[in-house]
């Protein structure tokens, strides 16, 4: 099971470049990730797996998850009681008063003397030991109790890795939003200063009216898409609050060189991931569930079988009757054996047979939902590489047309909207850059989630990812 909360970092990774094989292999990826790890604290970026270990903290769910998972291992010791000794004791204090031939034969007309008394009071206590000597149904009851607590177990880890994708989620989208903010305040910078040079153009008599209206609008234009990106920044810290309890700032909005990033091109053979979702844990979950199906189901085929018990008591009882003071010891060996409960435990095996069924298919459909998931997250790596390289030449070829705009203008062979549609293209296309940039992250995430990787440092690989587009000067 993967602890997503363990995080190598500081001491931890020292220790664990100390402890690592000699293979050079194994060398190289320790310093990688200790390279990440310097690069993710020498950044002004809030930590992303700081950011999830607060949520390990604060969510309510997981904490749910944890006390059901204490709960549920209660099973394993009420299953164990089963099999050893049941000592009970019980006590009581009679009081009787009792007309019958003995204690009143006056009343029956007998004319002689009592024999025992007819108002008594009495004591008794006694002490009694049970110890199955043969119990198939608590045997496999203890089996059926471990495999429950197995379900827990795969539960709670389920519930940490749906909580590192939803800040894993809720991070890159604050992330994104802020540097969309960011391109976005930067081209109304241009444009205002593009603006107050149209209007001094036409109030000069050497610009057009069509020109400054032009200004104006893409002005507003770029004005309302920040209004909007910074609503998508704060409906993103406002779920990183919810689930880590603290709202983390992103104080720089701006983006450095976008030919910076260094992605992972090739992700290899779609077979060699599609061999790798056992460890997915929905399904690890749905196996568990299948394994507590089929205990249940060796539970309830037990109830064919006869039990074997051994009894031993001790009792004493004092009384005002002489003829009902008793001491006794008693030690038997008590078979029983189930012949026919109307038809209850041939239905109760079907049932579980049918439960054990249902599960055994909710183990394919896992399967089945983890193979779909692994092939649409490769598809869309793959796409985004595609077009992150696309975006980068374009990017290139955007930044030389709007030089040569703005020179062909200063020129007089070109006009203002010719600028403002090269600046505009030029930031579109920025955008658009860090939005394919940010699926990359969440596909990544989503990718190593479906084949049960998704640790510590897929989330330092994806902070890495993030800084390579964040200016060094803001570091």
């Amino acid at each position: 099971m993967a602890m997503l909360a363990a995080s190598l970092s500081g001491p931890v990774l020292a220790q664990a470049l100390e402890e690592a094989p000699a293979g050079a292999e194994a060398m190289a990826d320790l310093r990688a990730l200790q390279d990440e790890v310097v690069a993710v604290e020498a950044s002004s970026l809030p930590s992303l797996t700081e950011l999830f270990r607060q949520a390990l903290r604060h969510d309510s769910q997981l904490s749910r998850k944890r006390y059901e998972l204490e709960a549920t291992e209660q099973e394993g010791p009420m299953a164990r009681s089963r099999l050893l000794p049941q000592l009970s004791a019980n006590a009581n204090y009679l009081w009787q008063d009792s007309t019958n031939l003995q204690t009143s034969p006056d009343d029956f007309g007998l004319d002689k003397e009592a024999t025992r008394p007819g108002e008594i009071t009495e004591h008794y206590w006694q002490v009694q030991l049970q110890q199955p000597l043969f119990s198939l149904e608590r045997w496999r009851g203890l089996a059926r109790a471990e495999a429950e607590i197995g379900m827990a177990e795969w539960e709670l880890a389920l519930t940490e890795e749906q909580l590192a994708l939803q800040v894993s989620e809720a991070y890159i989208n604050a992330f994104l939003a802020s540097r969309r903010l960011g391109l976005l305040e930067s081209q109304q910078d241009a444009l205002e200063l593009q603006l107050r040079q149209a209007n001094r153009a036409y109030e000069l008599g050497v610009g057009d009216r069509i020109s400054l209206l032009e200004s104006q609008s893409r002005l507003d234009q770029a004005i309302a898409d920040a209004v909007q990106a910074e609503n998508e920044l704060d409906n993103a810290l406002s779920e990183l609050e919810r689930l880590t309890g603290s709202r983390p700032a992103f104080e720089s909005r701006r983006v450095g060189d976008l030919a910076a990033v260094a992605i992972r091109r090739e992700w290899g053979d779609e077979q060699d991931w599609l061999e790798r979702i056992n460890d997915n844990l929905n399904v690890r979950r749905a196996l568990a569930e299948r394994e507590v199906a089929q205990s249940n189901t060796r539970v309830r085929r037990s109830g064919y079988f006869p039990e074997l018990n051994l009894n031993l008591s001790y009792s004493d009882r004092v009384s005002e009757d002489e003829l009902r003071e008793s001491e006794d010891y008693r030690a038997s060996v008590e078979l029983s054996m189930p012949l026919y409960q109307g038809g209850y435990t041939r239905a109760s095996v079907r049932q579980g047979e049918l439960l054990a069924q249902a599960a055994n298919e909710g183990v394919d459909h896992e399967r089945n939902l983890a193979a779909q998931e692994v092939r649409q997250r490769l598809r869309s790596l793959n796409g985004s590489v595609r077009r992150l390289e696309a975006l980068e030449q374009a990017i290139e070829s955007s930044e030389l047309f709007l030089a040569a705009a703005e020179r062909g203008e200063q020129l007089g062979l070109r006009d203002l909207v010719d600028v403002l549609d090269a600046r505009a293209s030029l930031y579109d296309q920025r955008i658009q850059f860090v939005d394919t940039l940010g699926r990359y992250a969440l596909d990544h995430v989503a990718l190593s989630a479906a084949v049960g990787e998704l640790d510590s440092g897929v989330l330092n690989r994806i902070m890495v990812l993030l800084i390579s587009i964040h200016p060094v000067q803001d570091a």
